[in-house]
């Protein structure tokens, strides 16, 4: 089928997702410091002003699926935007897609519908269509978003995700998001839910980071097997981040002489062909960018087409690298 920026895959409950995301992370957390004052990037505008542009810019190109979280401190921000674009005619609702992620230190079940409904009021809508677990690990349960000891380490907390799955169900039953799935999972933590007694409803999706230098195709042929929608982060490398979860010692995927070659080849940038390699592979794509330019240009993907023999070469750039680092987490995993 070909590809248009109109595309969706028909996901295991029958809802559709749009291809291609607005990713909405600012690079930075927290995004507020601590005198209370919003930080602010390099323009002079507070993070929190560039999403709201950004996502009122993306849905009046063409977006329909704006990746968002709790973690991420700006829900009420690109809630303002979208409530912007329906009232102006833009689209309607039904014509968005908004993901939202369940953060670690909510990881009880009591804390699912509480923390889903904050998101819902900071966006000022009745359901949203995704919900995701954030990571398949927990941090002390409460407020304190990045919880750590006096020695800089994070705090862990045992959980029973199957029992967070359950609440994730209930809230689906309520009504208050369309789908459910998860985020940053491997086979045997999907199977871990896959396999749990009673399950009423299948993850949809798994959002892993996914890029050429980390083509995930074992992942992905085991999600496919289950109807299971992979989702990309890190697309184009997340090269403007600035967390200690970030790896900076992996060289940036689009200065690849590879991806640069094919890029002259078609007249595109290397981010576009990226995007486009995610998108032949099955893979929703996540693009993230607070410039104009960059959000409009990761968008014109739909109007070319890799040839079998360049999917072949990227393919073989595979090195399982990195941009994000969890190794911590992963140290304390479930």
């Amino acid at each position: 089928m070909a590809l248009s920026k109109d595309s969706c895959i028909t996901m295991n409950d029958g809802n559709k997702i749009p291809v291609i995301a607005l990713g909405t992370f600012s690079g930075v957390l927290p995004i507020v410091s601590s005198d209370g004052k919003e930080k602010e990037a390099s323009t002079g505008k507070t993070l929190k002003d560039l999403v709201s542009e950004a996502t009122k810019l993306a849905i009046k190109i063409g977006y329909r699926h704006i990746d968002g979280a709790y973690l991420y401190g700006n829900e009420q921000s690109i809630g303002s935007a979208i409530q912007e674009k329906i009232a102006d005619g833009t689209v309607k609702r039904e014509d968005l897609f908004y993901t939202g992620k369940l953060w670690l230190t909510f990881h009880k079940p009591e804390f699912v519908e509480t923390v889903l409904k904050r998101t819902l009021k900071a966006l000022q809508l009745d359901y949203i269509n995704l919900y995701i677990i954030h990571l398949p690990v927990s941090l002390k349960f409460g407020e304190n978003l990045t919880p750590m000891s006096e020695n800089g380490k994070y705090i862990f907390e045992k959980t029973d995700l199957c029992a967070v799955w359950e609440a994730l169900e209930a809230c689906k039953d309520a009504g208050l998001v369309k789908s459910i799935g998860v985020s940053n999972f491997n086979r045997r933590q999907l199977e871990m839910i896959l396999n749990k007694p009673g399950l009423r409803y299948k993850p949809v999706c798994n959002q892993v980071e996914c890029h050429p230098y980390l083509s995930q195709k074992k992942l992905l042929e085991f999600c496919k097997m289950n109807d299971i929608v992979l989702v990309a982060y890190g697309v184009l490398g997340s090269i403007h981040v600035e967390t200690e979860w970030q790896n900076h010692n992996i060289p940036p995927v689009l200065h690849d002489p590879v991806i640069r070659k094919i890029a002259e080849k078609y007249n595109k940038s290397p981010a576009q062909v990226s995007i486009r390699y995610i998108l032949q592979c099955g893979i929703v794509a996540i693009v993230k960018s607070f410039t104009s330019k960059h959000i409009e240009e990761n968008f014109q993907v739909f109007d070319f087409q890799l040839s079998e023999e360049d999917m072949k070469q990227i393919d073989g750039l595979n090195k399982n690298l990195r941009y994000w680092d969890f190794q911590e987490y992963w140290s304390f995993i479930l």
